[in-house]
C-alpha cells in the first residue's frame, strides 16, 4: 500500500532566500525525502512516507513555512522575476519592485495570481486567473482576469499601481467567491458586473490605459548553463526527470551564501537558475557540477516543453518525442509544447498535445502560434502516440512556412468556409474553452462512447470548462 504524502510549498514569484530555501530542505531531508521537484507555478514538491507527516508538520510549523499536504487550495504567486536583468529589456519593473509587492500579501490566495514583465516571454502571460502585466507607465500595471474554470479572458478598464495589486487581488477574490453563481465556472459572466462591485466597495489608485497591451512575439530563451550577466555569470540547471537531489540543493544553498549570492530562481520551466556570480567563483560552481555529475548542455528542442506537474505518463511522453525530434533533427525555434492530460490543468504551450483517449491524442496550436495567446486551433484528432513525431513535425513545417511566407494561420470555422470539402469533416467546439467533441471518439471524461453524435446527447457539459452543450459550435477542419 503508498503511504507517500504529497508536500507542496510555495516560493512566491519563483524566488527563495539561500538560507530559506537550505532549511526547507533540510526539514524535507529530516522526513525522509531524498529529491524534490519545481512545478508550473514555481512551487516545489516532494514526497515522504505517511509515518514521517507530524514529524515534518511540527517543523514546518516552527520554521514558520507554509505548506500543503496532498492538496493545492492555494496556488503560488508566480512572476517573471526570473527574468529581471537576464531575460528581459530595461524597464521600470525592477527587483525592488516585485520585492515590494510580494512583502503586501498579508494573506494566501485562492486564486492563481501572475506578475508578468510585459517585455519578456519567458513567464507566461494569462496563465493566471488575475494576470498583472507590466505596462509602459512607472508602476502601473495592465489586468487581465480569467474567471475560474473558464476560458473566459476580461481586461480590467483601468491600469492598476503596484502597491494595490495584492489588495484588488483579495478584493476581486471575495467578489468572486461571494458571487459563484454569476463568476465561477460559468458559460457565460457579465466581466462589467464584476468591476463594478469591486469598485463601488474599494478605493484604489487607478491610470487611464492609453494603449493596449502589446503581446511581444514569443522566443523561448535559452535558460541552461554558465551565461554571461554583464560583469558576472548566471547558471541555469535543468534535470530531464525533473528530479533534483536534495544534497546537490544542499551545497547549491551552501555555496551560494559563501559566495554571498542572496537568491535562488526557480522558472515555469521547472528549472533552477542562479544569478550574479562573480567570475573568480565560476570554478567553484564548475566542481559542484562536476561532483554530482549535473549535465547542463540539454539540446533547445528539449527546453520548449511544458507537462502538467508530477505526471509521469506527460513526462514519458516528453522524452520520447524530444528524442524522436532529435533524430530528426528537428527545428522548433520560437515554438514552445504542453502536454496536457487532465481536462482543468493549467498548462500552456503553442502547440498542445492533449489525450483524449488512452494513447490518442489530439493536436491543437494556437492561431497564430505565439505562447501567450489564447485562441486554439484544432489540427489533427486521434493520433496514435507512434504517430504524434510525424504530425507534429509536419505542423512544424506549416509554422516556418508561415514565418517565411508571412501568412495568417488558415481559417478553420464554419462561418469562414464557403465549401465543405470531401476531406474535411465536422466537430463540435466549446465557445469558451475551444475543447472539442468529436462523435469519432467520443468523450472519455463524460463517459460516452465512441460513435456517439453530437446531436443525440441530451445533455452535454464541456470536460475542460463545465460549458453546456448550447455553447458548442459546429466546426470544420481537414481530416486526415
Amino acid at each position: 500500500m503508498d503511504n507517500k504524502q504529497l508536500i507542496k510549498i510555495n516560493l512566491p514569484g519563483g524566488v527563495a532566500s539561500a538560507g530559506d530555501f537550505y532549511e526547507m530542505l533540510i526539514i524535507a531531508q529530516n522526513a525522509g525525502a531524498k529529491q524534490v521537484r519545481f512545478g508550473n507555478r514555481q512551487q516545489m514538491y516532494f514526497e515522504i512516507e505517511e509515518t514521517q507527516l507530524e514529524d515534518l508538520e511540527f517543523d514546518m510549523l516552527s520554521a514558520g513555512i507554509d505548506h500543503e499536504v496532498n492538496q493545492d487550495t492555494y496556488p503560488n504567486i508566480t512572476s517573471s522575476y526570473i527574468a529581471d536583468g537576464i531575460f528581459n529589456q530595461e524597464n521600470w519593473l525592477k527587483e525592488g519592485v516585485y520585492k515590494d509587492i510580494f512583502d503586501l500579501f498579508d494573506y494566501q490566495p485562492e486564486l492563481k495570481i501572475n506578475l508578468v514583465d510585459s517585455n519578456q516571454t519567458f513567464a507566461s502571460f494569462f496563465t493566471g486567473n488575475l494576470n498583472f502585466i507590466s505596462s509602459p507607465v512607472s508602476n502601473y500595471w495592465y489586468l487581465y482576469i480569467r474567471f475560474p474554470k473558464t476560458n473566459i479572458l476580461y481586461c480590467w478598464p483601468v491600469l492598476v499601481y503596484s502597491d494595490d495589486i495584492p489588495a484588488i487581488g483579495k478584493a476581486i477574490q471575495q467578489v468572486i467567491f461571494a458571487n459563484k453563481k454569476l463568476f465561477y465556472d460559468q458559460v457565460e459572466i457579465n466581466p462589467d458586473k464584476l468591476y463594478q462591485l469591486v469598485t463601488a466597495g474599494y478605493q484604489f489608485v487607478i491610470q487611464e490605459i492609453d494603449q493596449p497591451l502589446i503581446i511581444p512575439e514569443f522566443q523561448l530563451p535559452y535558460y541552461e548553463g554558465f551565461n554571461k550577466q554583464g560583469n558576472k555569470y548566471w547558471l541555469g540547471i535543468y534535470r530531464r526527470h525533473e528530479l533534483f537531489d536534495i544534497e546537490f540543493l544542499k551545497e547549491i544553498c551552501n555555496l551560494c551564501m559563501q559566495t554571498r549570492v542572496g537568491q535562488l530562481y526557480f522558472s515555469p520551466w521547472k528549472s533552477l537558475l542562479i544569478k550574479n556570480i562573480e567570475a573568480k567563483h565560476r570554478p567553484l560552481w564548475g566542481n559542484l557540477l562536476n561532483k554530482y555529475r549535473v549535465n547542463i548542455r540539454h539540446a533547445s528542442n528539449e527546453l520548449n516543453w511544458q507537462v502538467e506537474d508530477l505526471c509521469n505518463p506527460c513526462l514519458e511522453l516528453k522524452q520520447q518525442l524530444v528524442s524522436e525530434f532529435e533524430e530528426a533533427d528537428l527545428r522548433t525555434y520560437g515554438l514552445s509544447f504542453a502536454i496536457k492530460r487532465s481536462p482543468k490543468s493549467g498548462i500552456y504551450g503553442s502547440i498542445m498535445i492533449r489525450a483524449r483517449m488512452p494513447d490518442e491524442f489530439e493536436i491543437v496550436h494556437t492561431r497564430d502560434f505565439n505562447h501567450n495567446t489564447r485562441e486554439f486551433v484544432i489540427y489533427k484528432q486521434g493520433v496514435a502516440k507512434a504517430d504524434l513525431s510525424r504530425h507534429l513535425t509536419a505542423l512544424c513545417d506549416m509554422f516556418y512556412e508561415q514565418q517565411i511566407n508571412n501568412l495568417s494561420p488558415l481559417p478553420v470555422s464554419k462561418t469562414n468556409t464557403e465549401i465543405k470539402s470531401p476531406d474535411q469533416k465536422t466537430v463540435h467546439q466549446c465557445k469558451s474553452c475551444f475543447t472539442i467533441y468529436d462523435e469519432l471518439y467520443g468523450d472519455i471524461f463524460n463517459n460516452i462512447e465512441p460513435g456517439m453524435p453530437f446531436e443525440n446527447l441530451s445533455y452535454y457539459e464541456c470536460p475542460t470548462c463545465g460549458a453546456e452543450k448550447e455553447n458548442f459550435a459546429e466546426l470544420m477542419y481537414q481530416a486526415d
